[in-house]
């Protein structure tokens, strides 16, 4: 007499792939999908690409754009997506324009950037606690610091080091309106024990990236800086920290921007083409150099 064998229910595929498509990541997911959850995509769209791919034994991207349904653009969207490699889109988000980095990391600029971020990677980071952090430094207002500050500062996290963005310049900060961040607590607060490390906002667009705003611009900018505890503050950020970027003041407005470089132990100075002196950035290098702070290279800004 033969053993009654009882089959297992089958579960319906239908349930099985929301499941899946429920506990996936951005990059388990295929261009498609990804282009679809953007609202980029429509389901019977994907459908015709998907016929073409078989057809014509192309990639999904090359058989969208083959039926005018994609542009090169909206791929580059989602291979940035899959490799978390995030970017914005305009329009989608507070962060100022200016942040080439963050809306248009394939164009030429961008290019600059990563190779200035490789110079950096063999020149001053390194993993150690004390080779973390890196000021931005110039000698006049209107050259570039706090453009280049955000910008380097994004392609690091896009590397996938983990990034944080301090605004050191008391007197005229500009990241919290560069990220579109409030600036109620900041960097003047946390030195005068007013605000914790809770100040420091996460840009959640990125993979890993934080900002800590300036605060409140105080009467007396150099003796904040000057104070034990911003050094304090600094030794603890860099535990937690792979790459600390700072920004700072003009040289001529005081010596803040060179105490912040000797805390952080090295400098990226800051040039504008047609626009700084020669002698200025000369005693820049002189005076940096007297205080045995690493002169990491010198960027020629061209806008």
């Amino acid at each position: 007499m033969s053993e009654e064998r009882t089959m297992p229910p089958v579960e319906p595929l239908v349930i099985r792939s929301l499941v899946r498509v429920e506990k996936t990541t951005a990059n388990d997911r295929s261009i498609g999908a990804i282009l679809i959850d953007a609202g980029r995509l429509t389901l019977e769209d994907a459908e015709r690409i998907l016929r073409k791919q078989k057809e014509d034994g192309l990639r999904f991207g090359e058989a969208a754009i083959k039926l005018g349904l994609l542009a090169e653009v909206d791929i580059q969207f989602a291979l940035a997506r899959q490799f978390d490699y995030p970017y914005l889109v305009p329009g989608e988000s507070n962060v100022s324009g200016e942040l080439v980095a963050a809306y248009q990391p394939f164009s030429r600029q961008v290019e600059a950037l990563r190779a200035l971020r490789s110079q950096l990677m063999l020149r001053w980071f390194n993993g150690n606690l004390d080779r973390r952090a890196i000021s931005i430094v110039s000698t006049s207002r209107n050259e570039g610091r706090s453009y280049l500050a955000a910008n380097l500062a994004i392609v690091f996290s896009q590397l996938g080091e983990r990034t944080l963005l301090i605004d050191a310049d008391l007197r005229n900060p500009r990241q919290h309106e560069l990220f579109g961040l409030p600036n109620r607590a900041g960097l003047s607060q946390l030195v005068t024990a007013r605000a914790d490390e809770t100040a420091i906002e996460r840009v959640p667009t990125f993979m890993d990236f934080s900002v800590l705003t300036a605060g409140s611009v105080p009467p007396n900018p150099q003796e904040l800086l000057s104070r034990s505890s911003f050094s304090n503050l600094l030794g603890s950020l860099v535990e937690r920290y792979d790459v600390i970027i700072l920004d700072t003041p003009a040289a001529d407005q005081g010596a803040d921007a060179q105490i912040v470089a000797d805390r952080a132990g090295a400098a990226l100075v800051v040039a504008r083409q047609n626009h700084s002196y020669v002698g200025d950035l000369q005693d820049l290098s002189e005076s940096l150099h007297h205080a045995a702070t690493a002169i990491v290279g010198v960027v020629m800004n061209n806008f």
